[in-house]
């Protein structure tokens, strides 16, 4: 039994066989042409160009009908791509400077982009390598006559192995035959990733090197819950993976009955469940989970999956339809978190050599104006459609968080004259994410209507540990006794000026940790949609009196481990049957 760990990118468990597929990337060789037949390749070349966008046109609708308007983006954004001068005159001029045939050109060009991406340090523009794989293997599809791929021949249910898979190649898995899927390479915002979770279907990337060991017809588990790959499983392994997949489908049936129940203690308190979300399109899905409204909207998503900053319309249309997805309930809108890990990077001439301590959040908006306001015009139009906050990533001082509402005033005022509607009462809040917010949470919380506590960003400054590096990753937790001193430091504050707090972070979501946060006082929580059942579960299973006590005795705690491990066995009491038992260890 060989057991691989990866990076959780769609949630469920399942037990198959494996079909692997190889790199399908074709190498063509460099051929010359006559001078004569120069322009004819050229020909053949915007035939292949033409014949790709068709059938991207036709990928964009049948993904808009089967798997929602977000995994459609991508399919739109490959045919943007194939419109670009940028990308395709290359091509040509190549075709023609060197007289060589359209398929090298092409399989030049492309080979030179995604290596160009490949160098990029910063996350999201490296997974751009996939969608650049994708369109070099359509249009040389459409040049070499390529036959259909293994993936459109399955004829029995299957789990792909591959080294990695392009939008296109996942967006085509028949439902019901392709039941999950692991890759060596990928990453959390992969538009790979995207598709998956459209899908419905568990997945695990990121494992390193899957296609080395796995052969065609192995039996494999993949846990999107854990981000494991189980290689050749024993007989015990297995029985213990079905019986975790029966238990979580019966757990799962008990948790639907508790969409319409008030999430309440036993002794009456009410304990707010929203939703974070990154697309507009997820807005229903929160109300279908039972939450109250959105608690976080990642507005830089839609940068993350556009090969262009979005203009104020793009972004107004979604702001727009998850306010009115909503019916009603409130959407709590961060303004872009560009910078670090994301986007901002790439597009610099000379990158930082420390971004998560540079140019990032909302330093980076006050330092884009022009961007910063085109993002809260639009953010502001929405509001005028149902109820709607505004909060603002990373704050560290007061002179941000007053600049930043001084340019959303001045917006207002734009609007005004305009004759625009917006809501001139909109509440406006901060993320408490670094360590000099918290500490100087009671001066905040004087100019703020809400706080909402960053636990994935505090953790990684308190501790002073980045979060994406795995060489340290195992000094990277939230039980750590200095993170939850902050956290409570911050609820304090929040209760003293009589604001609501909020948590946003991963933990909000983590049963482990929710009796934990009730103890501390904090009466709202946004977690990811699936997680809303199960933390409503918790709430209504414990009262006030008792996660007090927890907080009491994990306040006497010096060590993380201690925390981490009182806590699980606390949980384990209240609801043993969310927590698999399975022998398989994870780390």
């Amino acid at each position: 039994m060989e057991v691989y760990k990866g990076i959780p990118v769609s949630p469920g468990v399942v037990i198959g066989r494996v079909v692997v597929l190889g790199d399908s990337r074709v190498r063509v060789p460099r051929r010359q042409v006559k001078a004569t037949q120069v322009e004819a390749e050229v020909a053949r070349f915007e035939e292949a160009v033409a014949a790709s966008v068709a059938e991207l046109e036709s990928l964009r609708q049948k993904a808009e009908t089967d798997l929602g308007g977000e995994a459609a983006k991508i399919f739109a954004f490959h045919q943007g791509m194939l419109h670009d001068r940028a990308l395709t005159e290359p091509i040509r001029e190549r075709i023609r400077n060197e007289r060589v045939t359209a398929d090298y050109a092409s399989s030049a060009e492309f080979r030179r982009l995604a290596e160009w991406f490949a160098r990029m340090s910063d996350s999201s523009f490296f997974t751009k390598v996939d969608d650049v794989w994708d369109l070099e293997r359509r249009v040389l599809r459409q040049l070499l006559g390529e036959q259909r791929t293994r993936l459109s021949k399955l004829e029995r249910e299957a789990v792909v192995i591959a080294h990695d898979l392009t939008p296109s190649e996942a967006a085509s898995f028949e439902r019901g035959t392709v039941m999950a899927f692991a890759t060596d390479a990928g990453g959390r915002t992969s538009h790979t990733a995207i598709v998956a979770h459209a899908l419905g279907i568990p997945a695990v990337v990121g494992v390193g090197s899957i296609t080395d060991h796995a052969r065609d017809g192995d039996t494999v588990i993949i846990d999107g819950d854990r981000g494991v790959v189980i290689l050749h499983p024993d007989e015990e392994t297995i029985r213990e993976h079905e019986a975790y997949i029966e238990r979580m489908r019966l757990f799962g049936l008990s948790l639907a009955d508790l969409r319409d129940e008030t999430c309440e203690t036993r002794d009456g308190v009410h304990v707010a469940l929203y939703g974070n979300i990154e697309f507009a399109s997820e807005a229903a899905t929160v109300l279908a989970q039972g939450g109250l409204g959105v608690g976080l909207y990642r507005t830089e998503f839609l940068w993350l999956i556009s090969d262009h900053e979005p203009s104020e319309e793009e972004q107004y249309t979604q702001y727009a339809a998850a306010v009115e997805a909503l019916r009603g309930k409130v959407c709590t809108f961060r303004t872009l978190d560009l910078g670090a890990d994301k986007y901002t990077q790439s597009r610099a001439e000379e990158p930082e050599r420390n971004p998560f301590l540079g140019l990032r959040s909302i330093r980076y908006s006050l330092q884009n104006l022009p961007m910063f306001r085109r993002q809260l015009r639009a953010l502001l139009r929405a509001s005028a459609l149902g109820p709607s906050r505004i909060m603002f990533p990373l704050i560290t001082t007061a002179m941000e968080l007053r600049q930043a509402k001084m340019v959303l005033h001045d917006v207002m005022e734009d609007l005004e004259d305009e004759g625009l509607a917006f809501d001139r009462d909109v509440p406006v809040g901060m993320m408490v994410e670094s360590p000099s917010a918290a500490v100087m949470a009671a001066s905040f919380a004087k100019e703020c209507d809400f706080f909402s506590i960053g636990t994935n960003d505090l953790v990684q400054y308190v501790l002073a540990v980045d979060r994406t590096n795995e060489n340290v990753a195992s000094l990277y937790t939230a039980a750590h006794p200095a993170v939850l001193k902050l956290m409570k430091e911050v609820v304090r504050a929040a209760r003293r000026a009589q604001i609501e707090v909020s948590c946003c972070g991963e933990i909000a979501g983590d049963i482990e940790y929710t009796m934990l946060l009730i103890g501390i006082g904090l009466r709202s929580l946004s977690v990811s949609p699936g997680a809303i059942p199960l933390v409503k579960r918790v709430v209504r299973s414990v009262d006030i009196a008792q996660c007090e006590r927890l907080a009491r005795k994990v306040g006497s705690f010096d060590s993380e481990r201690q925390v981490a491990a009182f806590l699980r066995d606390q949980a384990r009491k209240i609801i043993p049957e969310a927590f698999d038992g399975r022998s398989v260890e994870t780390d």
